[in-house]
């Protein structure tokens, strides 16, 4: 049978219906801790801190805060070690990459006359937020059966349109049904030709249909392969003014690059089963680009003692997507069957919107010695919104969210000790689930700690950070919704070179 790495398509279709799920609502809106080794090693504690080149994506005002400019560049590595269930089978994923922690650099203008305004900084800065590689095979043994997906979608169409005429192929249907129904429609297509699912009456108007799948036992085995990123650029501008208040403001680009491949294994041998193997596979390509903007302040009532505040507007994104998908079965109807249309289904582009965070923090500086610093945000999820919001399917899933998913709050604690010309750093985080009921993704605890070396107008910095929270996301949807439950560790090394200009 095809493995996950044989789909292969070569028509492009336009498709009328919307594919995406709750699954893509919460993976593109989540974010990993990145960024230069002192922010990671502090666990990214520093709405209320400057002088650090990753602090500028959390606030802009922090690159007033820089005596002089000054550049760094970060290399990272990071690696998974996750334990993954599946309807009782275990397995171990290990996945590792290496990756720009951060790119970027400030410009200070200092004030050469008696103004108010002692400088202007203007800033600029990469950092990836989201690595999506990963890949993984899980087995176990289930009674629900993948044909219930099929089903799910198949109910309600009328046979008429899931039957080819004369002289019209796999692939012509399946692109018929795309560009005039949609994603729903191809879907109750694929089961009904290959033998998962039959007509409950052979008539062109029937809507009902059921399983040529006997209840029982399934061995069933899941395979994830992805790669892609997330990642945000940042344009700053700062200001000081006199020696107790800064300001500034980020423009971000942000963009989306995602693709993944899926196969979905089923073997039964339960009495009256017709159909006894399928094997299931689909492709997705993503691509999106996206806006936002920062405003944040940092205030200096004394010498030791500061406070910092953020607002992150929403993140307007443009999205575009590409799908693939094949179907294969074993059946005493027809033995081996494969209905692969060979067909790239093109997606309209469409909206999507991150909802606005509001950041705050307050740091306290033990003189030259170090410093401790503590933040919190909010972040209301349920607000998450696919559009435009007149389609009926993105109206569904936004509703689910709405339904489903909550505010987070996300706490950062860190802290910095120098001896001379070392710095020693520790931090801890905890973020609470983007869902109401818990379950689907658990909430996240992290811990840090650093060292870096000040070689005069060089310093060199490592930083390392682990983090774990827990995953139980559907493999389908509709139907089949047995979960893959994913105890996720993730684990990164930082090394940045910072140097003044």
């Amino acid at each position: 049978m095809k493995k996950i790495y044989s789909l292969i398509a070569f028509l492009a279709i336009t498709v009328a219906g919307h594919s995406q799920t709750l699954n893509d609502a919460y993976r593109y809106s989540k974010t990993e801790l990145t960024g230069t080794a002192r922010y990671i090693s502090m666990s990214g504690a520093f709405t209320a801190l400057g002088g650090d080149i990753s602090a500028i994506s959390l606030n802009p005002a922090s690159s007033a805060v820089f005596l002089s400019s000054s550049a760094s560049a970060s290399l990272d590595y990071s690696w998974n070690e996750n334990t993954i269930g599946f309807n009782g089978g275990l397995d171990q994923s290990d996945n590792s990459d290496f990756d720009i922690g951060n790119l970027g650099g400030v410009f200070v203008f200092n004030s050469n006359n008696d103004s108010n305004w002692k400088k202007i900084s203007l800033g600029l800065n990469y950092t990836p937020t989201n690595n999506y590689e990963e890949s993984f095979s899980v087995r176990g043994n289930s009674s629900n059966s993948i044909d219930q997906y099929f089903l799910g979608y198949a109910q309600g169409y009328e046979l008429d349109l899931l039957q080819t005429r004369d002289n019209e192929s796999i692939s012509d249907l399946y692109s018929f049904l795309g560009e005039n129904y949609g994603f729903a429609a191809q879907q109750a297509f694929l089961g009904y030709q290959a033998y998962v699912i039959e007509a409950q009456n052979d008539t062109p108007d029937n809507s009902s249909y059921y399983s040529y799948i006997q209840p029982g036992n399934f061995d069933q085995t899941y395979q994830y392969a992805a790669t892609g990123t997330n990642g945000k650029l940042s344009i700053n501008l700062g200001t000081q003014f006199k020696d107790f208040l800064y300001l500034g403001v980020n423009l971000n680009s942000h963009l989306i690059s995602y693709e993944n491949r899926t196969e979905f294994a089923e073997l039964n041998n339960n009495t009256g089963s017709e159909t006894t193997e399928v094997y299931f596979g689909n492709s997705l390509s993503t691509n999106g680009d996206g806006f936002s903007f920062q405003l944040g302040g940092i205030f200096k009532p004394n010498e030791n003692f500061r406070l910092g505040l953020t607002y992150n507007s929403p993140e307007w994104y443009t999205i575009r997507e590409e799908t693939s998908q094949y179907l294969e079965t074993n059946s005493d109807l027809d033995e081996y069957v494969s209905v692969a249309p060979n067909i790239i289904n093109v997606y309209p582009e469409y909206k999507y919107q991150i909802p606005s965070k509001i950041s705050a923090g307050a740091a306290y500086i033990f003189g030259k010695s170090g410093l401790i610093s503590f933040d919190y945000s909010y972040q209301d999820y349920s607000k998450i919104e696919f559009r435009p919001q007149g389609d009926p399917s993105f109206s569904d899933l936004n509703a689910r969210i709405a339904s489903e998913m909550q505010a987070v709050s996300s706490y950062k604690l860190g802290g910095e000790y120098r001896i001379q010309r070392v710095s020693l750093r520790a931090g801890y985080r905890f973020e609470n689930s983007p869902f109401k009921d818990g379950v689907k993704v658990g909430d996240l605890t992290g811990y840090s700690a650093g060292i870096g070396y000040n070689f005069g107008s060089v310093n060199l910095d490592l930083g390392y950070s682990q983090t774990q929270y827990d995953e139980n996301l559907p493999v389908f949807e509709t139907g089949y919704t047995n979960p893959t439950s994913i105890d996720r560790t993730l684990s990164r090394a930082v090394l940045t070179l910072s140097f003044g200009l």
